[in-house]
This record gives structure tokens, C-alpha cells and sequence, in this order.
């Protein structure tokens, strides 16, 4: 029988977000009032951490409610096909003789222990589902599918020559564009997860989504990190480990930024600097842009009110989502805080910016031995990831310069 999850109202969440909104926005009047007439009130300055805590809760509520309606039905069971038998007859009781019809191979070269079985396709659409609904940068970058270890893309970083010419005008010869090869390796993301030989003997437990249920935490956890701050060795190299400069002296390569004149803030002119920023992009990376930040940082955004007294954060009320000055926000919680030269926010579009490269196929090694009397499942999956044109990032640096 499947398992029905039912998802809250949006339109009762919603309404509760614009009151905890507006709550908010009374408490922190009140605040900021204080602070102009010189005189602190720490009762205030709490009653403005309480609403903005709840207005975090809130909205982590509605995000919650849409994202069960959007999952996969936990006691779907689809018809089996000869090799998901031979999977589930691998997984529940260790018998590969099946699988060798499958032309399973080792899951490393040339080291036979490290080895293990392709999983069908369905655990890993299943995986890479579960991925992009708990992984934030998987929702905004462009995600590819290769056979290989490498993903190797050719780009143009200046534009082919162009003109006008009549119809039987002669046509001079154009100059070529500068072509850069980039190149995308994948990494080795595993997971080691532990079962009883009671839960794999039960017939009613579907093993592929338990195998996805555990893994999406494991790697989205580590994904996060990496496709933000990931060095490149062994792991897809984050867009904030490239070089920072700032943008006037931007070239190729480098991610560009704008400081915000102030070490450790914002400085005394906070919604100018993320102005600033929306403006450093090209026009053509405006239109599908949104800042990037953690949740540290985007409590302290809230606060931000522009010349007119507006607050330039404004809830969504239907997703839980929110935006500033006009573009969505993203929360990446492994985004740095705020703090001496660090690229707290970032902006741009990262659906032409950044690519995440997946390997096809999952691969699963049993254990039944090495932690007796649990069955020890090693699940692997290769990824990669990286800037593919850093003309569509650009970050905001805390600091003078």
C-alpha cells in the first residue's frame, strides 16, 4: 500500500509568514529607534532575535511542506525488471550469480576490494532526486550526465567577429573567438551504511529508497561544502576556492567582487554595496540571478531597510522562499558568516555560472562480514563540479578593500 504524505496549505503558512513578517518589522522599528535616540533596550534587541528565529522557523516550515508533496512515495514498488531481481536477490542475501549477466564490474580499477555492483538505474534517478531536493546548489546549477571520469566542455571567452553587409556586399573575414577548454573531473563520493539481516529479509521494505533515505544526507552534506568552498583534489572545486579580485581588475579565471568598504560589515552604506553587486554582472546574467548566503548572514539582511525606511528583504508567502531587491535568495549554509574579507553573499546566475557533472551509475559493495552481525552496504557515486563561465558569479567581500 502506498504511503500518502500530505503537505500543509500553502495559503496558511503563507499567511502566517506575512504576520510573523510584519511582527518582525515592528520590533525592529522599534529597535532601530532606540538605537537613533542612543538609548539600548536589551528587552527589544531579544524580542527582535525571538521574531526573527520564528520568522526563520516559519519559513523552514512552508519549504518542509512543499518539499514532501514533491517527493517519491515511500512504499512505491514498481515491477521489477530481471535486473532489479538480481539487485534485490545481491542485496538481501548476497547472491551476485545473476549479476554477472549484467556484466557488473569493479567499481576501481585494479583494486579488486574496492569493488562492488551497478546499481539500477532507478536507485540512482532515485539518489540524484533525493540530491536536488536537499542539496541548494543542485537547484540552481546546471547538473550534466557523463559515461566518463571527465566532462570536458569547450568555451568561447570572447565573441566570434560580426558585421553588417549588403546582400551582394563583400564579406571580410571575421575574427575567431578565443576558445578555453575546460575540463571537469569527477570525484569518489561514498557512503557506508549499516543494515540488520531482519530489515533486509523483510519483503515489504523497499531497498532501493532506503539505500537513497540514507545516502541523501551523507552526500548532500558534503556536496554543499564542496561546490562551494571544495579545493578541487579528490572533490569538485567550489566557486568561492577560485581567486577573488576585485572587479575592476576581473579577468577570466577569477571570480570578480565588490568590497563593501568595511572590515567585518557592511559599512555605512549596506544597501548601496548589494546594489553595487546586482549591477556588476552583465545584463544577459541579471535576468535569471539570486543571491547566495547563509542563514547568519541573510538574518542580518533582513534588518537592511533602503532610503524610503523599506525593508529590501521581502517574504514569499506561496514556497517560504524570499528575495532581495527583486531576486530569489539561495541558502547554502556552508556560505561563509559574515567576517574579516570573507565572500559572505554571492549573486549572479548560477545556472550558466556553475556546473555539476555526475557520473552515471551508482555502485554498491555488501559486507556482511567486517561488522558482523550488521550487513555493511559501501555505496558509491562519482561527482564533479566547477565554474564554467565566470563572467555569471560575482560575491560581496566584507572588507576595506
Amino acid at each position: 500500500m502506498r504511503k500518502e504524505i500530505k503537505a500543509a496549505p500553502p495559503s496558511a503558512g503563507g499567511d502566517a509568514l506575512l504576520r510573523a513578517f510584519e511582527e518582525f518589522k515592528a520590533a525592529n522599528d522599534a529597535r532601530l529607534d532606540a538605537i537613533e535616540r542612543k538609548r539600548s533596550d536589551v528587552l527589544l534587541e531579544e524580542k527582535v532575535d525571538r521574531l526573527d528565529r520564528a520568522l526563520t522557523e516559519q519559513k523552514s516550515l512552508i519549504e518542509r511542506a512543499a518539499l514532501n508533496g514533491r517527493r517519491v512515495g515511500l512504499g512505491a514498488d514498481p515491477v521489477q525488471s530481471e535486473h532489479k531481481s538480481a539487485w534485490s536477490a545481491y542485496v538481501r542475501r548476497g547472491d551476485v550469480s545473476a549479476l554477472t549477466q549484467f556484466e557488473a564490474k569493479a567499481l576501481s580499477v585494479g583494486s579488486d576490494p574496492d569493488g562492488g555492483y551497478v546499481a539500477p538505474p532507478e536507485l540512482d534517478r532515485m539518489i540524484e532526486t533525493r540530491l536536488k531536493q536537499v542539496s541548494p546548489m543542485r537547484g540552481i546549477a546546471t547538473v550534466r550526465t557523463t559515461g566518463s571520469n571527465v566532462f570536458k566542455k569547450p568555451i568561447s571567452i570572447t565573441a566570434a567577429g560580426t558585421g553588417w553587409v549588403a546582400e551582394t556586399g563583400a564579406r571580410t573575414q571575421t575574427s575567431t573567438p578565443t576558445l578555453s577548454l575546460l575540463e571537469f573531473p569527477t570525484a569518489e563520493l561514498y557512503a557506508n551504511l549499516a543494515a540488520t539481516q531482519a530489515l533486509l529479509d523483510d519483503s515489504f521494505v523497499n531497498l532501493e529508497d532506503w539505500i537513497a533515505g540514507e545516502v541523501e544526507e551523507a552526500f548532500a552534506g558534503q556536496e554543499r561544502a564542496a561546490f562551494v568552498s571544495g579545493d578541487g583534489s579528490s572533490k569538485p572545486t567550489g566557486f568561492l576556492h577560485y581567486d577573488l579580485v576585485t572587479e575592476g581588475s576581473y579577468v577570466w579565471g577569477k571570480i570578480g567582487y565588490v568590497a563593501t568598504g568595511a572590515d567585518g560589515g557592511f559599512g555605512t552604506t549596506p544597501v548601496d554595496k548589494l546594489i553595487d553587486l546586482v549591477y556588476t554582472p552583465k545584463p544577459q546574467f541579471r535576468q535569471n540571478a539570486r543571491f547566495v548566503m547563509n542563514r547568519k548572514t541573510l538574518s542580518a539582511v533582513r534588518k537592511l531597510k533602503d532610503v524610503s525606511g523599506a525593508y529590501i528583504w521581502e517574504p514569499s508567502a506561496d514556497t517560504g522562499g524570499s528575495s532581495l531587491l527583486g531576486y530569489p535568495i539561495t541558502e547554502i549554509e556552508d556560505m561563509p558568516d559574515i567576517a574579516t574579507d570573507a565572500a559572505a553573499i554571492a549573486f549572479g546566475d548560477f545556472a550558466r555560472g556553475y556546473l555539476i557533472v555526475d557520473r552515471a551509475g551508482v555502485r554498491v559493495l555488501r559486507d556482511p562480514y567486517s561488522a558482523k552481525p550488521y550487513v555493511l552496504f559501501y555505496v558509491t557515486k562519482r561527482v564533479g563540479g566547477g565554474v564554467q563561465n565566470f563572467d555569471a558569479i560575482k560575491a560581496l567581500k566584507f572588507g576595506a578593500s
